[in-house]
This record gives C-alpha cells, structure tokens and sequence, in this order.
C-alpha cells in the first residue's frame, strides 16, 4: 500500500506537572458538562481527585462515573450512557489507564451512534464521530489516550471486543509523569511492558512504515533506558517523564501500523482469566516474536541496535536473538511472572483461547498467521 493515513488527538499536553494547565484547553472547547470516567482505585487513591480539583478551579462542570472495572464490560459502558444522558454530560473526561480511557471511548461511540457496544467490534464500524473526550493518562504502557482502539470485555461470551475506530480518537490526550509517581512497582512493569510490546509489534508488522518506524524505535530506546529505573524507583520523575514519551512514541506507531499475535493472544487470556493485559503481553512477547524472526529475521536489526547493539557485522538471526534475549532479560528484571499456570491459567481452555486468538482485530497484523496448532503450542511455551 503505497497511502497511508496518521491518525493522532488534534492536542496532545505532556511533561511534568502538565495536569495543572489543561482548565484553558478544555474552555476553548466552549462545551457544557463532563462526565468524568474512572474506578474506584484512582478515587480511593486520590489520584482522580488532582483532576477534579483542576476542574474545579477552572470552573468547569462535571458528574464523576467511577465504576469502571479492570477490565471494561458492556454493562460499565452501558451503564456509563445512561449516567451520561441522566446527568445532561455533552462530553467525557477519562482518567486512569486503558481501562477508563477504553469504558470512555466506548460510551463516547454509543452517544452519538446509538446500539449496543458489540455491534461495534472490528475496524470502523461507527458512522458518526464519538462525543468529544478529554483522555489524561494514569499509567504508562496503554497509550489508549493516544489511539483508534478501545478494547470491551463481553461478560457474556468470556471474549474481549477489539473496536478499531477512527471515530473514537480522543480530542485532547494528557500524559503528566506526576500522575504515575505513586503506582506500585507491578503496575508499572506491566504497562511498560506493554508499551514495549506495542512498538515492537509496530516496527514486525507489515503495516510498518518510515514515520511508525521511527516513532517505534525511539519507544524501544527510551523503555530499555528507563523501564527498570521506574520499577525500582517510583519517584524517579525523570525516568517516569522519558516513559511518558515512550508510550505517547509507541502508542502513535501501533496506532497507524498495527499490532499482532502477542495482542490478540493476550487479549484472550484477559477475557477468559480477567488477567492484566501488560502482564500476558510481557510472558507471550518473546515467544511470539522467536516465531516472526523466522519469517522476517531483518525486522530485528533495528531493534537490536535500539537496544544497544553493535549491529555491524552481525546477521539478521543474531540481531533477532539478541532482541529476543533482550526481552526476557528486561522481563525477568522488573519481576514479570514466568508461567501461566502461576496466574491460574488452565491447558483445558487453550483450543478455545486459541480459536479466539485467531478471530482477534490484532491478528491479522502479524508477520506470519498461525495456525490453531502453532498459537495452541506458543500458549504451551509460557503455560
């Protein structure tokens, strides 16, 4: 394909203590209430509460929805619209990680589209532009402020809902590092290993261009320097400030090339096990890549030099090793279980997790597509 189209929120506000100016921007918008989405940890923590009193001083209107689970079900989102049309909301302010971000694009979509949430899985199903949302960020790792995709968990059928939808592109994204001095080590080394995982599926994908691929690259650099710096110091705001942008680089690369097997196979453990999607997109990364490398070993020497290695001279398979290595040695550091069955993961469910894998949104932006045989025996490999 020789066009390609950059989706990325028209305002993007980054850096530290950035939270603080956002009353302005959200003015300009010139709209009357919002319906502020979280859960209940980030009010508990009193983390929500630092934007709430933002909006406070700005003068700005708003209800606060904080049901929000871990993983988003159709009923939060639902019942997110009904809150939203009682309390007279014209527009959504997230805070939180991809949960919030995801529960918010979702209720933005059925606003102005109407219908149930499931009939919006799969790419560009809406036909009218979500409600406008205000995504400030908790976490760094999702970079749903960033993104197309949101992501709904279907109680009923035990499956996580992919939407790609242009339509659900937020209007203002806000990534403050201050936000994210306080979360546990564990949190941390999910979402940043999620945010690994999205530019590394970016850089393989053969939906990778020029402009992803630097973006991507840049993501690899700055998680590889400073991920594990985080997880051993939450308050090292320096090192939380350059995850800002590894996330916000990343979040832009996947978002217009694509992700793969490590998400859609991930995406199954969540809806099945209702397991933290960092986590499963940290054990699944190498091994799903070992697989890519054999199908488009020069993918790697770019990331292999991303993450410090003298390339010259070097074969393609050795680049690839190196990333692969890599990977897990970073895993292992900031404390990323090893096995499955550690997280309560069952051999039984594997068909039906890989059947699902192989119906993911992601799927289809891998370097190779598996067969229901080969993603049964990479769930064996971490199992």
């Amino acid at each position: 394909m020789s066009t390609h189209v950059y989706y990325v929120p028209s305002t993007n506000i980054m850096g530290k203590g950035c939270l603080k100016e956002i009353g302005p921007y959200i003015q300009e918008l010139k709209l009357k209430k919002a319906l502020v989405v979280t859960d209940k940890f980030l009010v508990k923590s009193g983390i929500a509460g630092k934007l709430l009193a933002v909006l406070d001083e700005a003068g700005i209107e708003y209800s606060l929805y904080d049901e929000v689970k871990p993983n988003p079900t159709c009923k939060n989102v639902h019942d997110g619209v009904a809150f939203l049309n009682a309390q007279g909301c014209d527009y959504l302010i997230s805070i939180g990680g991809g949960s919030p971000q995801d529960t918010a694009k979702a209720i933005g979509i059925i606003a102005t589209n109407g219908g149930h949430i499931k009939d919006y899985e799969g790419v560009h199903k809406s036909k009218n532009k979500s409600l406008p949302i205000i995504a400030v960020n908790t976490t760094a790792g999702t970079s749903a402020e960033v993104t197309i995709n949101y992501v709904i968990t279907d109680e009923e059928r035990k499956v996580k809902m992919v939407m790609v939808d242009k339509n659900s592109i937020a209007t203002i994204s806000v990534n403050d590092p201050e936000l994210m001095i306080d979360k546990p080590a564990a949190l941390t080394a999910a979402t940043g290993m999620d945010a690994l995982t999205h530019a590394i599926e970016a850089l393989v994908t053969p939906g990778a261009y020029p402009v992803t691929d630097a973006t991507a690259l840049a993501a690899v650099e700055l998680i590889f320097a400073n991920l594990a710096r985080t997880v051993k110091n939450g308050h090292d705001i320096e090192a939380r400030e350059q995850m800002v942008y590894a996330i916000f680089l990343g979040g832009l690369a996947f978002n217009n090339a694509g992700l793969g097997y490590v998400h859609a196979m991930a995406h199954q453990l969540g809806g099945v096990y209702d397991l933290p999607h960092g986590v499963c997109n940290a054990m699944l990364l190498p091994y799903v890549e070992e697989e890519n490398a054999k199908h488009v070993p020069e993918k790697f020497r770019s990331i292999a030099k991303a993450i410090g290695l003298q390339i010259e001279g070097k074969s393609d398979k050795e680049c690839a090793e190196f990333v692969i290595e890599s990977i897990k040695a970073l895993s292992k550091e900031v404390g990323i279980p090893s096995k499955l069955s550690e997280l309560g993961v069952n051999e039984v469910d594997l068909d039906l997790l890989a059947e699902n894998s192989m119906k993911d949104a992601c799927a289809p932006g891998n370097p190779f597509i598996p067969t229901k045989e080969e993603v049964i025996a990479l769930f064996l490999k971490i199992l």
